[in-house]
């Protein structure tokens, strides 16, 4: 079985983020940048796949500039196999995203896209079910559990009442949530090889797809500054507080 790894460069997340004096975006200046964690945990769990003998290939495929190999070199060095990267300075949104994934999905031929739910930077959580709908492949979304049995992969999800699992025919899509493994962490060897490891790097207009963003930002601001809370000596005060002060009930 093969498997396509998309994974995205984003803000550290432990990084404080700033946001331009203009109110442009965010920025970006010296900051750590990093692969996205719920990419990480993909990787990790198409490396388990692997290791496990469920699969035979992985290829990891980013979408930014060119500082993105960096990020694929981690997956690499985690396990993957190969890697691809689709140059671009544009802004990149979930829709031009998907059709640029479903393009290289065409060219690859993968038996499973194994993908993180969100992206930290944008939240968006829409990828994966743009990708899967543009394909036409069934999906698993929010996935703590992966299993292959009988030829289908077995998605466990959480949801409001519980658990729920999801039997999806191959070719298929899922998105990783966070419960679904613990990413290990690249030893020096395995870096040093993944420097090794092919990786190529394409253009856009290669698969014939515009990433023109469809959205406008009108600005950027920071969330108001929390305020500090206060004790009360009864219920009815709380309540009092709640009703007068916060207007909240």
């Amino acid at each position: 079985m093969k498997l396509l790894v998309p994974v995205k460069r984003v803000i550290d997340y432990n990084v404080k983020v700033r946001v331009k004096s203009d109110q442009s975006g965010v920025d970006l200046a010296n900051v750590k940048m990093s692969m996205n964690p719920f990419d990480e945990i993909a990787v990790e769990e198409a490396v388990r796949m692997k290791e496990a003998g469920t699969a035979q290939e992985i290829v990891v495929v980013s979408i930014g500039p060119e500082k993105a190999q960096d990020q694929i070199r981690q997956a690499l060095a985690m396990g993957a196999d190969r890697g691809l990267l689709v140059k671009t300075e544009a802004e990149t949104e979930p829709l031009g995203v998907a059709t640029l994934l479903k393009a290289i999905v065409e060219e690859e031929k993968p038996d499973l896209v194994i993908m993180g739910k969100q992206a930290i930077d944008d939240d968006c959580n829409q990828t994966g079910q743009m990708l899967a709908a543009l394909l036409g492949w069934p999906q698993g979304t929010f996935a703590s559990k992966i299993e292959k049995k009988d030829g289908e992969i077995h998605v466990t999800r959480e949801i409001d009442g519980g658990l729920q699992t999801v039997s999806l025919k191959l070719p298929a899509v899922v998105t990783t949530d966070l419960r679904l493994n613990e990413p290990r962490y690249a030893s020096l060897p395995n870096i040093m090889k993944a420097k090794k490891k092919p990786l190529d790097v394409k253009d856009p207009s290669d698969y014939g797809v515009d990433l023109k963003p469809r959205l406008e930002v009108l600005k950027v601001t920071e969330p108001p500054k929390r305020e500090g809370g206060v004790k009360v000596e009864t219920v009815a005060e709380l309540v009092d507080k709640l009703k007068n002060e916060a207007g909240v009930l």
